[in-house]
């Protein structure tokens, strides 16, 4: 049987383009929740059901009224991070950045950086600011939604780091000589 380390060193061998750190053998990503017990319980179940009927019909094309619900749950319990969260990706759908970015502000803003929530909207802003080529703030939300352990958002993380992305490949090609040999090219001297 193996240790947790000899399976996290097993995994950057065979997923070199994966992060590696203390939980890099984690395959399951740390569940999030986020806290609605400041809100009334009845508010919030009422602001949910807008928001997932919201999330249908923009998944269904109907991005209009799916931000029409939005809204409307937001007006609910306005200081509530989720339907924020949910309507700046309706605003991307219908290719309102600036709106979506100022949205998705506002719920990392209102989640205190925690959370369910705050994660999905730090991998979205990221997202949009790399579109934008702003990485350096693609990297800063990239960064904060990993170490709320956010999969993707490592991800994102390693792959923006040149110094990681080459001593992947290099271990990824390291990899590939020992696995076949003969199909390597011996070094020139």
């Amino acid at each position: 049987m193996s240790s947790l380390r000899d399976q996290a060193v097993l995994q950057a061998i065979f997923n070199p383009n994966n992060p590696f750190g203390d939980d890099f053998w984690l395959d399951a990503e740390v569940e999030l929740t986020d806290d609605d017990s400041r809100f009334d319980s009845v508010l919030v179940e009422q602001a949910k059901d807008l928001e997932l009927r919201g999330v249908s019909l923009a998944e269904a094309g109907n991005i209009d009224t799916a931000l029409e619900l939005f809204g409307r749950a937001i007006a609910i319990i306005p200081e509530r991070a989720s339907a924020y969260n949910n309507r700046a990706q309706a605003l991307r759908l219908k290719g309102d950045t600036t709106g979506a970015l100022s949205d998705l502000d506002k719920a990392v803003e209102l989640s205190g950086g925690r959370g369910r929530t705050a994660s999905l909207a730090l991998v979205q802003r990221g997202l949009l600011h790399r579109l934008s080529q702003r990485d350096p703030e693609a990297l800063q939300d990239f960064q904060q939604a990993a170490g709320l352990g956010n999969k993707f958002a490592r991800k994102q993380v390693t792959l923006m780091n040149p110094y990681a992305a080459l001593c992947n490949c290099m271990l990824g090609e390291m990899m590939a000589n020992l696995r076949n040999p003969k199909a390597s090219t011996p070094p020139s001297v």
